[in-house]
């Protein structure tokens, strides 16, 4: 039998010719970083229940508490077998917990002087947070006693370098940030955005305040327009984030027209009240979020200590509760010792459906589709090389059965064959 002859037909085109794949990315980029509100890293308040609080009420993004580096490497992880809270616990209880459903939206923040131990401590939680962040702010001496927090701000050699080895040595997938704090000068503190700029993060998030400055101080976002255009003639890929002053959805949006900041994270306010990323926030939170706030709480078991701090914090506008309202169900709340002492507050302990809510809150966001960027970049990594016959070998015969060649066959009708072919069965979920 001869041979056929070789294929005539053009080679397969190359990946710069392929169709782009439309897909959902299943990490953050500098682009998850923009056009968005963020719940600020914590101590203390910022626990896992009120950051599904926030995520739930419209928080794009959520900070965990600063956690020091080998505090965190000395932990044990364990998941709970019904709720699913992944716990890192210290020698007397967890120092940091989390939960499945926030971990698309979660950025776990480190306290670190180290470059070494900052990996270590990042590599430690990884799976379950989908970014990493280094405090460079924080002024109290709890986080600058061994050079971390703001103290690095005056060590930017060491700053860039732990910045520098945690994006060398985490997969793509874990997004690397920074906050920071302005310097006392604008040349200052534009040659440090740069030198953090350039080590490859995902953002940069700065408290328009200076190390020496206390929170009522009024911030200074007046300076940051001049940084945010600096960085853009840098052309750096780089999102910058205002802290400072914000309330709300709707001061963040004149924040972003005021200082051209690619997002704004909120701390104090949402401290005060999670539902403050909503367009409508809370009113009377003493009766609309303490009581669902306390069922979750004992649900996710968190810390009766912890609950109690996050609650004393609440407070909002009042619509219909009386001043001494409110006084009298904080003070129940301060004399409390336990979650059963506060059970004639909650109602009944509706957790479960309290967390169900969260999460189809939270399941109901649209999803984020990439940029032509991000999707050209996930096509060249998923699409296999193209596969062709090398230019000097023959194409090889293929199977036969000796029957001689027939002509185009015609489908077969549907009622023979059960479909529809002229209809194709659609994809699953629809289009992606």
């Amino acid at each position: 039998m001869s041979r056929r002859p070789i294929s005539t037909s053009p080679a397969p085109p190359d990946d710069s010719q392929r169709a782009t794949k439309r897909q959902r990315l299943d990490h953050l980029t500098p682009e998850s970083f923009r056009n968005g509100v963020f719940l600020a890293p914590m101590v203390r308040s910022g626990a896992l229940p009120t950051r599904l609080m926030a995520l739930k009420h419209g928080a794009t993004l959520v900070w965990g508490p600063e956690i020091v580096d080998k505090a965190i490497l000395h932990a044990e992880r364990e998941v709970h077998p019904v709720t699913g809270v992944v716990s890192y616990n210290g020698k007397s209880r967890a120092m940091f917990t989390t939960h499945p459903l926030e971990k698309p939206y979660l950025i776990y923040q480190i306290g670190s002087a180290d470059p070494e131990l900052a990996v270590q401590a990042a590599k430690t939680v990884m799976q379950d947070v989908s970014g990493v962040d280094l405090n460079c702010g924080c002024p109290k001496p709890f986080s600058t006693h061994s050079g971390m927090g703001a103290a690095l701000l005056s060590n930017p050699d060491l700053l860039c370098g732990i910045l520098e080895a945690l994006r060398r040595e985490l997969p793509r997938e874990i997004s690397v940030s920074a906050k920071i704090r302005l310097l006392p000068t604008q040349d200052e503190t534009k040659k440090l955005v740069e030198r953090i700029a350039r080590t490859g993060v995902n953002a940069i998030t700065i408290h328009c305040r200076t190390r020496n400055m206390r929170p009522r101080e009024r911030a200074l976002v007046e300076r940051l327009r001049e940084i945010v255009e600096f960085v853009h003639e840098l052309g750096l890929d780089v999102a910058i984030v205002e802290n400072g002053d914000c309330t709300g959805r709707e001061g963040a949006r004149r924040v972003r027209e005021l200082t051209g900041a690619d997002s704004v994270m909120i701390a104090t306010a949402a401290e005060s009240n999670p539902s403050c990323f909503s367009s409508t926030p809370l009113q009377d939170v003493e009766s609309t979020l303490v009581p669902s706030y306390l069922r979750l709480c004992k649900y996710l078991d968190n810390h009766w200590s912890s609950t109690k701090f996050c609650v004393t914090q609440f407070k909002g506008t009042r619509s219909e509760l009386s001043k001494t309202d409110i006084q009298g169900l904080k003070l129940r709340i301060a004399k409390a010792k336990m979650y059963e002492d506060v059970e004639d507050i909650v109602g009944s302990w509706m957790g479960e459906e309290e967390f169900q809510q969260i999460t189809r809150a939270v399941e109901a966001r649209p999803p984020r589709i990439p940029t032509v960027a991000e999707q050209a970049e996930a096509a060249e990594e998923d699409i296999p090389a193209p596969c062709a016959t090398p230019p000097d070998r023959a194409n090889p015969e293929p199977p036969s059965s000796g029957a001689p060649k027939m002509g185009l066959r015609m489908p077969l009708p549907a009622i023979i064959t059960g479909s529809d072919m002229i209809s194709p069965t659609p994809t699953p979920g629809g289009t992606r």
